[in-house]
């Protein structure tokens, strides 16, 4: 039995065991399957791969995404220059970290600029948000993260007045906010400085629609969620797992 998985501290949420599954099935790969594996604390990891037979690789998710980092033998290049990691390959009992949120949101953005290079905000600054930094400057876009902390980010939240949100006509919400099981949730913007010329993007993709993304409908703005990233960063993972 070939294994691999995901883990993170809340994982119900998650539509990567379903993806992987559903994989295996159309590819007639009977003999491996995808698992989750819920932990409170990474201090859990070295059992996890300890006890777990036929680990071959696994993805990180919420909240671990840099701090898994240390619980690693090495890092390629592409994941220790954004600081991030979203996907482990097993190989010998070695661990090698990866990020393919960068795979991800490319196949997400580059299709939606058009040439264009707007001004962007990317909410929240996490492992999701640096994957999203280093594609942003990739692509010439200037930006500000925002953050509960000036020490995390470019501005905090209370910074974010009409006049930057109107100007910013690209928003990214790279935090867990409007995501199940707390789809009541959006991150607090002045939503009416937002109108037509707006993009924003949602990497949360469960629900589809989030709060975030239908304040930005209510007021003309195009919207696009995670799904496409979802997916493409799952291919990316699989690539990486078979190389």
């Amino acid at each position: 039995m070939t294994r691999y998985g995901l883990i993170g501290r809340s994982l119900s949420h998650s539509f990567s065991q379903r993806y992987f599954t559903e994989k295996f099935d159309k590819e007639g790969l009977f003999g491996h399957r995808y698992d989750t594996f819920e932990l409170a604390d990474l201090a859990e990891v070295p059992d996890l791969l300890r006890n777990t037979k036929g680990l071959s690789g696994f993805n990180v998710t919420i909240p671990y995404k840099q701090e898994i980092i240390p619980y690693l033998d090495e890092l390629d290049a592409t994941a220790s220059a954004v600081g991030a990691v979203n996907t482990v390959k097993i190989d010998a009992g070695r661990t090698m970290g990866y990020n393919t949120d960068i795979d991800g949101f490319r196949a997400t953005l580059h299709p939606l600029l058009q040439g264009r290079t707007p001004r962007a905000l990317v909410l929240g600054s996490g492992g999701a948000s640096r994957a999203v930094a280093y594609v942003l400057r990739e692509a010439g876009i200037k930006f500000r993260v925002v953050s509960r902390s000036r020490e995390r980010g470019d501005l905090v939240w209370e910074q974010l007045d009409p006049v930057l949100v109107n100007v910013s006509t690209l928003i990214i919400n790279s935090t867990p906010l409007g995501m199940e099981p707390a789809p009541e949730t959006r991150p607090e913007l002045p939503y009416d400085a937002i109108g037509p010329k707006h993009l924003m993007i949602d990497l949360v993709y469960n629900p589809e629609r989030t709060l975030f993304l239908m304040e930005g409908e209510r007021r003309g703005a195009r919207t696009v969620n995670g799904l496409t990233m979802l997916h493409a960063q799952a291919e990316a993972s699989w690539d990486v797992w078979h190389r």
